[in-house]
């Protein structure tokens, strides 16, 4: 049973997916969810900090018409540290994520990739 389910939003190809294995497996598991945006760090899909607040205000009507708790967490930093500071601090029994950037064949390690290797609880990577 997950209590706990991370969710660092990223307004990205991904988002509508994403955010919805999100939801389904919090609403599954009466969970509570937590949304955390990373503010000043580099990450695929977060050009567009304009965009944050409008698609946060949707995301957050629709996990109110589920009926599912949910926290809003901000931080800034590196994007894969942070997600993994906040996964440690809040106990989190999973991270749900988008694939987007994932290769873990390569040096150069995307945010996914790093927090696929280093997380402290299972990570459910929608694709």
């Amino acid at each position: 049973m997950f209590e706990t389910v991370l969710f660092p939003f990223a307004p990205d190809r991904q988002l509508q997916e994403t955010s919805g294995k999100a939801l389904e497996l919090a609403q599954q598991h009466n969970s509570r969810l937590v949304l955390l945006t990373v503010l000043g760090g580099e990450s695929p899909g977060m050009q567009d900090q304009d965009a944050v607040p409008l698609l946060l205000k949707h995301l957050q009507d629709q996990i109110n018409a589920a009926g599912v708790v949910f926290e809003l967490v901000e931080r800034r930093g590196r994007p894969a540290a942070v997600i993994l500071e906040v996964a440690c601090e809040l106990n989190v029994d999973v991270i749900v994520m988008g694939t987007h950037g994932v290769n873990l064949n390569t040096d150069s390690e995307s945010t996914a990739a790093e927090v696929i290797q280093l997380a402290p609880c299972p990570v459910l990577v929608v694709p």
